[in-house]
């Protein structure tokens, strides 16, 4: 059977006559540029004619649903900023407004917030933090008739609770399996914070590496090093890197720290993946 071909901007804009710059502001909903409406109401009727599967929701002008994220502390890095700009996309796709709340870890002030949303047209809360971490969610019981999820925390008192979680052992483990599977040996593991396992990412991310090790039947060497710390105590260097970032409050970002790390190697010689693997979570 021949395979569907998917529809581009450039079919759209060759069918209706117009630029693809200009077929992009019209399903991009984008105001910036004048546009008539008649072009509009083309581009968009020949985009649904060819079966483009991007088409922007149409949106009721008053009382927009919306959804609401709160976060204990905004960060200003990638994924974090990334990630609310794909949430804030997927709810206007859905017919609904996301809107984002800093609250700065402060209870009193989330829950007058969610007071505040119960005023509008809310149909659901993210409680988020940009740590994955354990909370407690006493203060929050029957505070809200809306629905609440929680998202990179959880509550162990409140099993029942909606949490979304990354699944650090399962992470962990798939990307120590693949350096072990790509032949390293010697494994130098570089957490981001402590090395006590006293943050949840920790707790997940050493079993998850061991467990790894133990499934390939590996006989690897391991080193473990929190942040900043040299990898040098392994003679000659480890050939390959570990990283697992677990992003403490007080780190920097992931991608901040994986660059000085390629850098160091750099100022060093070592080429990657020449002479050296590299991981990171």
């Amino acid at each position: 059977m021949k395979r569907k071909t998917k529809v581009t901007m450039n079919d759209i804009a060759r069918t209706a006559g117009v630029s693809q710059a200009t077929v992009s502001l019209v399903l991009n909903q984008s105001r910036n540029i004048k546009l008539s409406d008649d072009t509009r109401q083309r581009v968009i009727s020949v985009a649904t004619e060819l079966g483009y599967d991007r088409l922007p929701a149409i949106h009721a002008p008053r009382n927009q649903e919306e959804i609401a994220l709160l976060v204990s502390s905004l960060q200003s890095f990638d994924p974090f900023i990334d990630a609310i700009s794909q949430a804030r996309e997927a709810a206007w796709r859905n017919e609904a407004l996301l809107t984002v709340y800093d609250y700065g870890d402060d209870v009193e002030l989330a829950l007058n917030i969610i007071r505040q949303l119960e005023k509008r047209n809310c149909i659901g809360i993210i409680l988020a933090s940009p740590v994955t971490t354990l909370v407690d969610m006493t203060a929050f019981q029957d505070c809200t008739r809306i629905p609440l999820v929680l998202l990179n925390q959880r509550d162990p008192g409140s099993p029942l609770l909606p949490s979304f979680i990354p699944d650090d052992y399962a992470n962990a483990f798939q990307v120590t399996k693949h350096l072990i599977a790509c032949g390293a040996k010697r494994i130098a593991h570089i957490t981001g914070g402590e090395l006590d396992g006293s943050l949840p990412s920790a707790t997940g991310r050493l079993p998850g590496r061991a467990a790894a090790g133990r499934f390939c039947h590996a006989t690897t060497a391991w080193c473990a090093r929190p942040t900043g710390s040299s990898a040098s105590p392994l003679p000659p260097p480890p050939p390959c890197w570990h990283w697992m970032n677990a992003r403490t409050p007080s780190s920097a970002p992931a991608t901040g720290w994986r660059s000085v790390a390629i850098r160091r190697l750099a100022v060093n010689g070592i080429g990657i993946p020449q002479d050296m693997l590299f991981g990171g979570l």
